[in-house]
């Protein structure tokens, strides 16, 4: 795709793309989802759904990695106490999807699992189930952590981060 299609692709998309793809009510259930994981282990979930890349992105021709990474940053998912912070980010313009984890999960949990979570949610939304798709993901994510970064009896998350999934223009 040539640059000047690219821009143009990204440009025409803003944050009420995110709210027609989910449908009424998504966004609150997926903050809910989030919530409900987070009370089984010490990390943490931010959910980052973009409508299209900032100009500056698209003018150096970055990658919608790059773009997940400097999120993971902005949102401070890579600020926990125990360096156990998830970024689920996708992309709309680019049909991207992308998991980016914190040092303190990514000893634990390989890329291949990241990439299998990926692959799922791409199916959900090829079928046009975009909330099911997020919330499946979650729900996978939460059982890496769930597994590594269990919550000792009687503790609480101290829920470092918000829940709400972060919607951008």
């Amino acid at each position: 795709m040539n640059k000047l299609n690219r821009i143009l692709k990204h440009r025409w998309r803003d944050e009420t793309d995110a709210k027609r793809a989910l449908g009424a009510g998504a966004l609150e259930r997926i903050q809910q989802r989030v919530e409900a994981s987070e009370r089984h282990h010490s990390g943490e979930i931010r959910v980052c759904i973009e409508a299209g890349l900032p100009l500056s992105y698209l003018w150096r021709d970055a990658t919608p990695r790059e773009r997940a990474v400097t999120l993971f940053g902005k949102l401070r998912v890579w600020d926990t106490e125990c360096n156990n912070g998830v970024l689920i980010y996708l992309l709309l313009a680019e049909r991207s999807i992308d998991i980016v984890a914190d040092r303190g999960v990514s000893r634990h949990v390989q890329q291949e699992q990241w990439d299998a979570i990926v692959a799922s949610m791409r199916e959900s939304f090829r079928m046009g189930r975009f909330e099911e798709g997020v919330i499946a993901s979650i729900d996978a994510v939460d059982r890496a952590l769930v597994k590594h970064f269990p919550l000792a009896v009687g503790a609480v998350n101290p829920n470092e981060l918000p829940d709400e999934p972060q919607l951008r223009g």
